[in-house]
Formats: structure tokens, sequence, C-alpha cells
């Protein structure tokens, strides 16, 4: 029995068995996933997972209460099951005061996508590993497989959504315990893109042998990576286009929203939901639909869920909890990856970024460690490796005043997170060429 098959089944059972008074949302989450853990470029441990759960809301007179369950594949088991948890709910939602903030959508909204591209045989996969990695102290975990997500409520509505995906996460270890990190991902496996990150990767380990750079603290150019931009980006979507926090006054965002500061023209960011790995409809049972962000440095869309709609007057558009990006696409500049150590000239090349927090939240201020390999550039060549420093800089001008430009190449970067399951969130950016980033100890 398909995955849709068997939600709808669920869904139907559910519908017969509520009352006039009840309303119901359901939420479908599964997977079908091969993971393959690396050790010296070799497999030391291979399984495949395949799980299936929902999420089950009821409602009556404004009150609601949830239930998680983990479905078994079998329709009687996981029928029983539900009924079960009807009956938990039912007795949980007489002891509840109503919530003045729930927001339904009362829409019969229909949706369904199923992007269904091959996916690599993970034989293959294993091969180009274990002879592009042959000989290097190679660790790290390949994930692949499908990934559904489903949404159904009593009024109708009724959302499929089914992507496949691979992702590994890979480092390259350095006899002296220095490393470079990396990462292919996407829908498509390429033998040569492939070959040519992994490539990369291989030139940088052969510099980190050499005696590090040392740096006083101040300001200095760089080059972010993208995979590096995408840990600023990450304290961006840490409450920036959030309704609430914009409502509350606690965005990292909030200068830029409020019309106080832009950022760089260069800069222009989406909620990129079609052709991406998310799902085009919320938990909460609201259609999703391609937002602008940030319009060439100016604030324009901002992410709204049903409880900030309900609580400040607005139009709830598909956010999810905690209303951060899923999809963030960010648009490429001019910049030629080729060109990028040259167009740097003297300063810092900065493949990641890590431990990064805000040391001033409102006023967009970040903090936080290079990470892995960060080099030493001089006359558009790597000479040396940098030791791990602080920074300490504000996102008004890392994205703003001191940005330069963009590349024109972008890379697809999924989350790696597999707590409870793989996700579906990720980010599209390119890397970023920097006046001056400060260096703080």
């Amino acid at each position: 029995m398909s995955h849709q098959v068997q939600f709808k089944a669920l869904v139907d059972w559910l519908n017969k068995a509520i009352t006039p008074g009840e309303r119901f949302t359901l939420s479908y989450n599964a997977e079908a996933s091969d993971f393959i853990r690396f050790n010296h470029a070799k497999v030391r441990q291979s399984g495949h997972v395949q799980q299936a759960s929902v999420s089950f809301k009821l409602i009556t007179d404004g009150r609601h209460a949830n239930l998680n369950l983990t479905l078994s594949g079998d329709d009687e088991v996981d029928v029983q099951r539900l009924a079960h948890a009807l009956q938990q709910l039912r007795e949980t939602l007489t002891l509840l005061p109503v919530d003045p903030y729930l927001l339904l959508n009362d829409e019969p909204w229909q949706s369904t996508h199923i992007q269904d591209l091959p996916l690599p045989d993970s034989e293959h996969v294993v091969e180009q590993i274990a002879q592009l990695g042959g000989g290097l102290d190679l660790v790290g975990i390949y994930a692949a497989g499908p990934i559904y997500r489903g949404f159904a409520s009593s009024n109708g509505a009724f959302g499929w959504h089914q992507a496949n995906s691979f992702n590994f996460d890979w480092s390259l270890f350095h006899e002296n315990g220095q490393a470079v990190k990396a990462n292919y991902a996407g829908h498509e496996w390429s033998d040569e893109a492939f070959a040519k990150r992994f490539g990369l990767a291989r030139e940088q380990l052969a510099f980190l042998g050499q005696p590090s750079h040392a740096l006083a603290p101040g300001q200095y150019r760089a080059y972010l990576a993208p995979a590096a931009l995408e840990e600023v980006m990450g304290m961006l979507c840490w409450g920036g286009f959030s309704a609430q926090s914009l409502a509350d006054k606690s965005s990292p965002l909030q200068r830029l929203y409020d019309g106080q500061a832009t950022l760089n023209p260069l800069v222009s960011l989406d909620e990129q939901v079609t052709g991406s790995l998310s799902p085009a409809f919320s938990g909460e049972g609201y259609p999703r639909s391609d937002l602008a962000l940030v319009v060439e440095g100016a604030a324009k869309d901002r992410l709204v869920d049903s409880r900030s709609a309900a609580e400040y007057d607005l139009v709830a558009n598909g956010a999810g909890w905690g209303e951060s990006p899923s999809a963030l696409s960010m648009n490429g500049g001019s910049l030629a990856l080729d060109d990028v150590l040259k167009a740097l000239g003297t300063g810092l090349y900065i493949s990641n970024l890590w431990y990064l927090n805000f040391s001033d939240r409102t006023a967009g201020r970040i903090t936080g460690m290079t990470r892995f390999a960060t080099f030493w550039v001089e006359d558009g060549k790597i000479k040396a490796p940098v030791s791990t420093m602080r920074f300490d800089d504000s996102i008004f001008s890392l994205l703003g005043g001191a940005l330069e430009q963009l590349t024109q190449e972008r890379e697809l970067i999924l989350s790696t997170s597999t707590y409870s399951q793989r996700q579906t969130a990720s980010n599209l950016l390119p890397g970023a060429l920097i006046s001056k980033l400060t260096l703080t100890l």
C-alpha cells in the first residue's frame, strides 16, 4: 500500500468517527531512507529506515489538543491506534481552556506535488566515494530516499508531498587533526559535480599541513563560502522574518523591516517553496506560496503563522513553527567561482563558521568562530591555514556596506538533521565577498 493511500484511509475513517461538534487536522510524516556511514573512506555501517507517523489534532468549541502516533503500516492496527487517540483527546479537551489565538483554515484546498526523480543507486555512490577518497581519512554520512508529507482536515483540505533527495556530509582529516568539511546534496546525482566538489576539498586539505598564519584582531577582507554564509543566514532566520518577532520588536532584522536600515541592493531573499523539498502547505493547514522576503536590500514579506495572524490581525501565509524559512533562496551575483581568490586578493577564505550567536540581537550583531578550512590568501593565492578566530560583526555590514559581490554559482544545502526523521529544509546560497570582517580574538 502506498503512503498516500494509507494516509487517505486514516482520513476517511476519522471523517466518519468524529461527531458534528468536532473538527480535526491530521498531518502525515514518513520516509524511506538509506543511511551509510564512512570512516577512512570505507563503509563502516549501513542501514535502511522506513517509518511513518501522524500528528492528530482534535478541536471542539475553541479548545484543541494533539497526539503524535507512530504508524505500523497495518490498516487495522493503525485505525485502532487512531481510535484510541480520539478517545484520549476527547477526554483531554474537557480539561482545557479556550485558546484565544486558535485560527483554523476553513478552506477545502487541495495540493499534490510528487517529485519522483530517480535517486542514485547507493552502491554506485559508495563506489564513487571510495574511489575519490582512497587513501584519505574521510569521515562522513550519506542519507538518501523519499520523504513524504501529508495534511488533511475535517473541512475537506488535503495536501500531499513527496520529494526524493540525497545528502552526503563529510570531512577530510589531515594527520595533524585539522579538517576540511564539505557537503554534496540535491535531487539528481552527478558524478562530475561530486568529483568537482570533492576535488576542491582535497586541494584545501593539502594546505592544512602548512604552519598556521597568525592574525591579530582587526578587520580583514574575506570570502564566505556558501556553507559559511549559511551559518549567517541561519541566525537571520532565527526570528528575522517572523511576524511575531517583528511585532514584539525582538527581530535581528527589526531595523530593516522598520525602514531604518537597508541591506546591499545585491541581496534578494525568497522563501522559494516552488521546486524545493519543502511541502506547499504547513502543518497548520495553510497553503504555502513563494514569498519575497528581501528585494534588492529592502524588506518586503514576512512569515506569518496562524497564531500571529490571530494576535496581530494579519493574514496567515503558511509559515511553520517559529516562523522561520524552510526553503530560503538567495539570488546570485556576477562573481565567477573560479575568480574568487583573484577577487579576494589578500584576506581570508572562510569555508565554514560555527558556534554563532547574537552579540546584540536587536542591532543585528552576530558573533561566532571560524572553523575547519579557513585560509590566508595573498595576491589571489592560498598561502596558509589560519587558526580558529572569533568574529563579531553586524549583518548590516556583512550583507550591507561591506558586501562587494556574490558568486554566480549557488550551492543547494539541505538540512543534515535526522533528529527523529530526515528534514525537508533547504538553503540555496551563493558565496559572498566581504570588504571587511571584524575579528575580535
